[in-house]
């Protein structure tokens, strides 16, 4: 029977630490250098610091490389670069591809950065320094230098020796691009072509119109799509002038797609971006607070609203009952609405104006769920003692129209602050919540001041 994971990380974290302890080096280097660069770094990351940097001292350079760019980001794995002697961190950084020591040395502030260049040739230097001026979610802050391009005015023959001479240099080899006069961009070669290709023949006969490529300034999340959209393996990335200056690949897209989703996410729920998963109480506090204030000033508005009608409340107690379900089934609906829409934005191929279809689509959405939860609703609210039908018809009317307004709201705001240029993941929730509350309570209120009374 398979161990879990959790079980398996353990046994893992047990033997390298028995190995340690025990001083013997040899056995140590020899029980994790087949381990896999993802596994590795799982382990760094849930051992204490000491150890971490012993491992990192001893274990193979590549793989010491692979397992600092494979942690969590929360772990600071730049500054556990930056805390080696410069001939260690001269050996992984040589190890890294490109855009990798990038990301690593990214996050170090000025004076760990020029430890760490210091440690580095001049040109391993200029190219991490070049990646580093592209901003953090960009193209070119996510793409790398490495990749395999030949000349269209290239033999088959010559290509495929200039082939093996970068591939060496290069990690991944899947896509060939071809380029012409000046480094542009003229297409790409399959490698199939290339070598089912007669030796003499002309690159330019072989080449095919890359189904896309990306500007180096458009945003990261932009590019997964196109990745995904075209299910490609990597994708060219030009400068202003059409020139080949990078690829991006899959995996590192799957970084961003997780990076991406884990913001929504947060931002959904109204916590800050900032806040990392693993991050400290001190910093959740810091993170969730502020919007947690932004609400309780919202929400005043709907016990504004409350306190307008206290008379009626005052005369029929039995509607305090009923308030919080009115306007928690408001606020589930408004949810759901919202997660749909703002998925919708994140992922659909729509020019803005067709997504204003949206609030019609929640709005009937709505009203159908809120007839039938109306309904159900008043019935239940007839087991109350002292109640009839004409209050059960109160209750039906404020859940179904509170319904209706809410699923409409959940996709109108997320709609309506992309189109004035705000992240939608991030305040929507907040509007919706007070609006289905403010709504729900004042259309029950009201209802019952009118007929009940």
């Amino acid at each position: 029977m398979h161990e879990n994971p959790e079980e398996q990380r353990r046994l893992l974290i047990e033997e390298i630490r028995v190995r340690l302890e025990a001083g013997d080096m040899d056995a140590l280097f020899a029980f994790v250098e087949p381990l896999h660069p993802s596994d590795m770094a799982d382990v760094l990351e849930h051992v204490e610091e000491a150890e971490r940097m012993a491992l990192l001292e001893l274990i193979p350079a590549a793989l010491a490389s692979d397992a600092l760019a494979e942690m969590e980001e929360e772990e600071k794995p730049g500054e556990l670069l930056a805390s080696m002697e410069p001939e260690r961190i001269a050996e992984i950084v040589e190890e890294l591809a490109d855009d990798d020591a990038a990301d690593l040395i990214g996050e170090l502030d000025p004076e760990e950065q020029a430890r760490v260049f210091e440690s580095v040739p001049d040109e391993e230097e200029q190219e991490i320094r070049q990646l580093l001026e592209y901003p953090e979610e960009s193209a070119g802050g996510i793409m790398t230098r490495e990749l395999c391009a030949v000349d269209s005015e290239a033999t088959a023959a010559a290509a495929i020796e200039e082939l093996r001479a970068q591939a060496e240099e290069t990690e991944d080899l899947y896509t060939v691009f071809v380029v012409g006069r000046g480094g542009r961009l003229r297409g790409v070669v399959t490698l199939r072509d290339l070598v089912l290709a007669a030796p003499d023949t002309r690159i330019s006969d072989l080449l095919e119109e890359p189904p896309a490529v990306v500007s180096v300034d458009l945003d990261q999340e932009e590019v997964g799509r196109i990745l995904s959209r075209y299910n490609l393996a990597a994708i060219g990335v030009v400068d202003d002038e059409g020139r080949l200056v990078g690829q991006i690949t899959f995996d590192d897209v799957i970084d961003v797609v997780e990076a991406e989703v884990t913001e929504d996410i947060l931002r959904f729920a109204a916590v800050s971006d900032e806040e990392q998963l693993r991050g400290t109480t001190v910093g959740a506090i810091q993170s969730r607070l502020p919007w947690l204030a932004v609400n309780a000033l919202t929400l005043a508005v709907a016990a504004a609203a409350v306190w307008l009608y206290r008379g009626t409340i005052e005369q029929l107690v039995i509607l305090a009952a009923v308030m919080p379900v009115i306007a928690g089934l408001g606020g589930n609906a408004g949810t759901q609405a919202l997660a749909v829409t703002i998925r919708r934005i994140a992922i659909a191929d729509e020019l803005p104006g067709e997504r204003w279809s949206a609030v019609v689509k929640e709005l009937v959405v709505g009203l159908v769920n809120g007839v039938a939860i109306g309904l159900l609703v008043a019935l239940s609210s007839l087991l109350l003692p002292n109640t009839g039908a004409i209050f059960g018809l109160v209750v039906m009317i404020a859940t179904w129209a509170n319904l209706a307004v809410a699923s409409a709201l959940g996709a109108f705001f997320p709609i309506l602050l992309e189109r004035f240029g705000a992240d939608p993941a991030v305040a929507s929730s907040v509007f919706v919540t007070t609006f289905t509350d403010l709504i729900g309570f004042v259309l029950l209120l009201g209802l019952a001041t009118r007929f009940l009374l």
